[in-house]
């Protein structure tokens, strides 16, 4: 029989965790052409196929890519002193009031030129993908004005074009309202509504469109519009919802039908119910909850055992979580939060997958998807968390090209 010409092998992993409820031992992976060709037991596969470069996985786990569906990377300046004052004892929501936090960045981004918002956004990506994410959402929402809004998404297309992870763009001009508008908000909202989304659609910058549903930002109903009007120009919505409190944004979710909604560490029982009924998928973000001091972590384990498809996320941003890795949000998801492991590995990959609607793509070790994936230098998903506070040593491909690790040898 002649053996088929494939691009890359990855032979007798002691462990392949899929990212779909598959865990394997012993299997290898066949990749040709940026997508998975065929995984099974080693003895099967090394019968198939020829391939131009073969990697011994022996004694590693192989995963899926991360799938980072929640970040805002791209900022101008920084908020160091912010992180010190809330050590001391401020409050998030405080600094937020006096013109800090989201305002301020607004300020120094729309201060920041196009090149230098992405020569400073690039390292950021950079470490992201290193540390094993393959798929990363980045959101506007630090101009809050038409002109630095459409500056933030180009920055975002500039960084797309080159970069070997798959970039998901998303406008938030609702992420706050600006200092120039702090006394009349419902005008911002029109202009959200009525100049924002329009021009971002027509030069079609954005996939998503989110909003920022929490006390003291944008209620109920102003969220609402703010999505109908996305959904009417064409870009799917997200939001961010009940962080600080029962804001009543998952109730939006489910009521425009988000792809998902985020945050939610303060979401009661109705909304889970809600979220439930009407499949939208929560994507948490422990890192968040853990770099604010905050008490309170979203309640995975009711969300899970509820039925609800759950994701992880970095949340990076200049704020309140300047988290980059997903290994580490995982650990934490698994210590502050109730999840499994394997659950936790699940919501990284197949659940941020789900979340930008891309299950059919990646996100999960499966044939005919990209070729999205993690050689460890581990033996199983308990030792990743484990280890979640350490650099461990990685290989990552993304789509099927090796874009991040040691040097690996056949």
């Amino acid at each position: 029989m002649t053996l088929k010409p494939i691009d890359l092998l990855l032979s007798n992993a002691k462990r392949v965790v899929s990212g779909n409820k598959g865990v394997y031992e012993g299997f290898s992976i066949a990749i040709d052409s940026g997508k998975i060709k065929a995984i099974g037991p080693a003895s099967e596969i090394a019968g198939l196929f020829h391939p131009r470069e073969e990697i011994d996985a022996t004694g590693k786990l192989i995963t899926p890519g991360f799938v980072d569906s929640h970040t805002h990377v791209i900022f101008g300046g920084q908020r160091a002193g912010e992180f010190v004052q809330r050590c001391a004892g401020a409050d998030y929501e405080q600094i937020a009031a006096a013109g800090g936090g989201i305002r301020a960045s607004v300020r120094m981004t729309r201060d920041t030129d196009l090149d230098t918002l992405v020569s400073d956004a690039l390292p950021r990506i950079q470490r992201m993908m290193a540390s094993g994410s393959t798929t990363i959402e980045i959101k506007s929402g630090y101009g809050l004005d038409l002109e630095t809004e459409l500056k933030m998404l180009r920055a975002i297309a500039i960084l797309a074009k080159d970069c070997p992870a798959e970039i998901v763009p998303t406008f938030m001009g609702a992420h706050e309202t600006p200092d120039e508008w702090r006394e009349d908000r419902s005008r911002y909202i029109q202009m959200v509504c009525e100049e924002m989304i329009p021009a971002v659609a027509s030069e079609g910058l954005a996939e998503f469109c989110d909003v920022f549903c929490e006390r003291g930002v944008f209620n109920p109903e102003e969220s609402q519009a703010v999505l109908e009007a996305g959904i009417a120009h064409g870009l799917k919505p997200k939001i961010h919802a009940d962080e600080m409190a029962a804001s009543g944004g998952s109730l939006v979710a489910a009521q425009v039908g988000a792809i998902s909604a985020d945050h939610l560490m303060m979401t009661p029982p109705e909304g889970i119910a809600a979220l439930k009924e009407a499949g939208v998928v929560a994507t948490l973000l422990p890192g968040t909850t853990f770099f604010l001091s905050k008490p309170t972590y979203a309640p995975a384990r009711k969300m899970i055992d509820a039925g609800l498809d759950v994701a992880l996320a970095t949340d990076r941003n200049p704020g309140s979580c300047t988290i980059e890795s997903m290994l580490f949000i995982m650990g934490l998801a698994v210590q502050r939060m109730n999840m499994t492991p394997l659950e936790a590995l699940e919501a990284a990959t197949l659940g941020g997958a789900k979340a930008l609607g891309r299950s059919e793509i990646c996100g999960s070790i499966d044939v005919e998807k990209r070729a999205d994936l993690i050689l460890w230098d581990a033996p199983d998903e308990d030792f990743l968390i484990y280890e979640f506070t350490n650099d461990l040593s990685r290989t990552v491909w993304a789509g099927g090209n090796r874009i991040s690790g040691p040097p690996v040898h056949s």
